[in-house]
């Protein structure tokens, strides 16, 4: 079910009235070749186990690490997969995430995977292992931790907090900080591509995917909105909860650039009152040009 924020939000943004073959392990024998004259072979691609292992299942060193670092108050991980990114969160900053926990003997507790992908918390809000490896990660890296029970929940926790020795996957896939409102919030700048309905965008962080999301497609996203003259009127970023939705629920701005983006690209785009809500919208709807900040983190096919 969604919450009532995101109801809210579908609300506001809803439209207005007015198979390959394998690839070869082995290259073909050729007919003849030159007598001492070893054949060439093609090796089959590794596929690395972390990147085909299902997500929820426990991994083979979930009880103790195999190998990997360890820092002075206990806490041990090891890089799953480099980041891009080169900076550090900081025990203020919120973060966005996607996690899951195992206990030492390989049960699950959670994981933000069952409750829709990612999640935005604050640093200074979760069990010390967390703020404290966090902190030594970099935007899109990937690392497991393992968390001693005294940075967790401890031995004899209450409320049904899982106890002892914990184990974390955890991809950062950004750092969140408020959004400052844009220089160039009141009109696109030269730069800016302009489409036939009269939507301007510009790209301000290249995509990691490479499919365009469909009409039906469900979409998870963070954005910030702005009036022509510069007052935010919503932002998922600061609400600390991203948007899902599908291009055929918003307004006709909105489902058009979508369809142009993938997954991990952030655009701004400049939206006229005809593709949002008009010159004269009802109460507490944001009248003229907006524009917004749009950053698609997955891009959900229908079931």
């Amino acid at each position: 079910m969604r919450s009532v924020a995101q109801l809210a939000l579908l609300a506001l943004l809803a439209l207005p009235a007015c198979a390959a073959a394998p690839p070869e392990d082995v290259a073909p024998e050729m007919p003849a070749r030159a007598a001492g004259r070893p054949r060439a072979v093609r090796l089959a691609p590794t596929i690395d186990p972390e990147e085909s292992r299902d997500p929820l299942t426990p991994p083979s060193d979930v009880a103790a690490p195999i190998d990997g670092a360890r820092t002075a108050t206990g806490l041990a991980s090891k890089v799953l997969r480099p980041g891009t990114g080169n900076t550090h969160p900081v025990a203020t900053d919120r973060v966005r995430v996607i996690y899951t926990g195992w206990t030492r003997d390989g049960e699950m507790f959670d994981s933000s995977l069952k409750h829709g992908g990612s999640i935005v918390l604050g640093l200074g809000q979760v069990i010390a292992g967390w703020t404290e490896g966090i902190q030594s990660m970099v935007e899109h890296e990937k690392r497991r931790f393992w968390i001693p029970a005294e940075l967790a929940y401890g031995d004899s926790p209450k409320g049904g907090k899982p106890s002892g020795q914990l184990t974390f996957d955890i991809e950062l896939l950004e750092i969140v900080r408020p959004p400052e409102t844009p220089l160039d919030v009141a009109a696109p700048p030269a730069d800016a591509t302009h489409t036939e309905s009269g939507l301007a965008y510009r790209v301000l962080e290249p995509g990691t995917g490479t499919a365009h999301p469909g009409p039906s497609d469900t979409i998870e996203a963070d954005y910030s909105g702005w009036s022509k003259d510069g007052v935010m009127f919503d932002s998922s970023v600061t609400r600390g909860d991203s948007f899902r939705f599908k291009p055929d629920q918003v307004i006709k701005g909105w489902s058009e650039v979508v369809q142009l983006m993938v997954e991990g690209e952030k655009v701004r785009v400049w939206i006229p009152a005809a593709l949002a809500y008009g010159d004269k919208p009802r109460t507490g709807t944001p009248s003229g040009q907006l524009t917004f900040d749009i950053k698609i983190y997955r891009i959900n096919p229908p079931n």
